[in-house]
C-alpha cells in the first residue's frame, strides 16, 4: 500500500540551502507511470506549507534511491546548491553509505567489488559484463561485515559509484544476493519481503559554506533489520 500524501517526512537537518531527510521505503523519488506520491511532491509541498510560500517552491534533485529502498537523502533547495552538489557527485565527494542485509557469510570480513554494469532499460534489469561491453559502466563498492545472524549478514556498503541497482547487482553477483530482493534474488526470497537496503549515512561538503558535513539514520526496527545486535535496536 502507498503512503498518502499527508504522511510526514522525518527532517534529519534544514537550512537555507539543503534539506537532508528520511525517506520512508517504498516511495518513488519523483513522480512515475504508478502516479503514486513521490518525494518531490510530499516535500515541496511540505515547505510551501511550513514557510507560507507563494508559487511554486524549488527543490533539486540531486541523488536518487531505488523506491523500495529507505534512508538519508538530500535535496537542494536552491539552484546554486543543486548544481554544487552534483559536482560534488561527478567527483565523488559526496559519500553515500549503506546497510543491507544479505544471504549468506562471508570469508573476508571486508572486500572491494569492482565491476561493469549495463542496463536494459526495456526491462529496467542491471547485468554484470565484461569492461569491453558498449555501454557498460564501472561501478565500484567497498563493504564490511557488520554482524551475523543465522545465514544472514548485515553489511556497510560504501559506494564510490552511484549505477542503477549496483549494490543489489553486485552483491547477487558474488552469491549474496539481498533480502527480499524480488529482482536479483527471487530464488531465495518470498513475494512481499522488503528488501534490506538502507541509505545509513551522507557525508557532503556544505554548498555555500563548504563546511563538512555528516548524517546519519538507523533502519526501522523491523525484521529484518533488529536480527542484528550492532544496531542496537
Amino acid at each position: 500500500m502507498s503512503p498518502g500524501k499527508n504522511m510526514k517526512i522525518k527532517i534529519l537537518y534544514e537550512d537555507n540551502h539543503l534539506l537532508v531527510v528520511e525517506k520512508p521505503v517504498n516511495i518513488p523519488v519523483q513522480q512515475d507511470s504508478t502516479n503514486d506520491v513521490d518525494m518531490l511532491t510530499l516535500l515541496k509541498e511540505d515547505i510551501k506549507v511550513r514557510y507560507n510560500k507563494p508559487g511554486n517552491v524549488y527543490l533539486g534533485l540531486v541523488h536518487r534511491l531505488d523506491r523500495p529502498v529507505g534512508g538519508a537523502m538530500v535535496f537542494a533547495k536552491t539552484s546554486k546548491a543543486a548544481s554544487r552538489l552534483s559536482d560534488q557527485v561527478r567527483t565523488r565527494g559526496l559519500n553515500k553509505t549503506y546497510y543491507a542485509v544479505v544471504h549468506g557469510k562471508f570469508e573476508d570480513k571486508q572486500g572491494r567489488l569492482e565491476n561493469y554494469l549495463l542496463k536494459d532499460e526495456k526491462t529496467n534489469m542491471v547485468s554484470v559484463v565484461s569492461p569491453e561491453v558498449a555501454g557498460a559502466k564501472q561501478a565500484i563498492l567497498d563493504y564490511k561485515v557488520i554482524d551475523v545472524f543465522k545465514d544472514y549478514t548485515l553489511i556497510k556498503v560504501d559506494l564510490h559509484t552511484g549505477r542503477s541497482h549496483q549494490i543489489r547487482v553486485q552483491f547477487s553477483n558474488i552469491g549474496h544476493p539481498l533480502y527480499g530482493d524480488q529482482r536479483y534474488g527471487k530464488s531465495v526470497n518470498k513475494v512481499g519481503q522488503q528488501i534490506a537496503l538502507w541509505s545509513c549515512g551522507i557525508a557532503l561538503k556544505h554548498p555555500t559554506t563548504e563546511e563538512e558535513l555528516d548524517f546519519k539514520c538507523n533502519p526501522p526496527d523491523v525484521e529484518p533489520w533488529n536480527w542484528f545486535k550492532y544496531l542496537g535496536f
